[in-house]
């Protein structure tokens, strides 16, 4: 089993906390760059029985 499902985590929680210490990790001239694709936008949507549910129903 991955670690990062052992520690509680799913896979983009974990890629997000990795993102953010490679982040720190740069040369600050490089950071600045960085920082600046830091934003992102991430959809959810629930699944049950194999159907996306909807809030239109």
């Amino acid at each position: 089993m991955a670690a990062w499902r052992q520690a509680g985590l799913n896979y983009i929680n974990y890629s997000q906390i990795a993102a953010r210490l490679v982040r720190q990790a740069l040369k600050p001239e490089l950071r600045q760059e960085a920082v600046k694709r830091d934003d992102a936008n991430v959809k959810v949507t629930p699944w049950k029985d194999g159907k996306p549910i909807t809030e239109k129903q």
